[in-house]
């Protein structure tokens, strides 16, 4: 590498903070894999709404918790709303949403697919989502209620940080050989 820092982004709609304690999560451990360790990588985890900048970035992961099959709107209005920056680095998908054991639903989100197409992002993963119904509003819980879908949390924090492993090894090789982005203060 050149010296400098290569920077990931990590931006996510959230509708109850399950998905968004994922892309903390997976943040720290993209800083904290191997090759995050051995050339710096930093990364930050900042929510969709707050539209972050993904051209301040060397690569973006962009992900959104996944109800009644579908991407939440903030996601999906940003991947639309900022294209061109998106194709012009690594992007990687995340969606969050089965729960229980055989994951329910057993379907990827029918919209991650165009929007992967439309970014030209490089994977997409589904992680298993949080489902507790003192979250929920009153009519979401009585659709849970209707399916009997599984309460409880099914994330999978091991997958998740094998995956954020893969990530940054692909990152930093793909940042040594492209020019500096331009420098701005990481999102708080």
């Amino acid at each position: 590498m050149d010296g400098r820092i290569p920077r990931v982004l990590v931006t996510v709609a959230s509708r109850h903070g399950a998905t968004e304690e994922m892309a903390r999560a997976l943040a720290d451990c993209l800083v904290e894999s191997a090759a995050g360790r051995q050339h710096g990588l930093s990364a930050v985890a900042v929510p969709v709404e707050r539209r972050p900048d993904p051209a301040r970035f060397d690569a973006v992961v962009l992900g959104s918790g996944v109800y009644a099959g579908r991407w939440l709107e903030p996601a999906r209005h940003y991947a639309a709303e900022h294209v061109a920056a998106l194709r012009g680095r690594p992007v990687w998908l995340l969606s969050s949403g089965p729960i229980g054991d055989p994951p329910f639903p057993p379907d990827e989100p029918h919209d991650a697919g165009p929007i992967g197409a439309s970014i030209r992002a490089r994977g997409h993963r589904v992680f298993p989502g949080r489902l507790d119904k003192k979250l929920l509003s009153i009519g979401e819980r009585a659709l849970v209620t209707a399916m009997r879908a599984p309460v409880g949390d099914s994330r999978d924090w091991v997958a998740l940080r094998a995956w954020a492993e893969e990530i940054a090894e692909q990152v930093v090789v793909g940042a040594a050989g492209r020019p500096p982005s331009p420098a701005a203060p990481l999102p708080s």
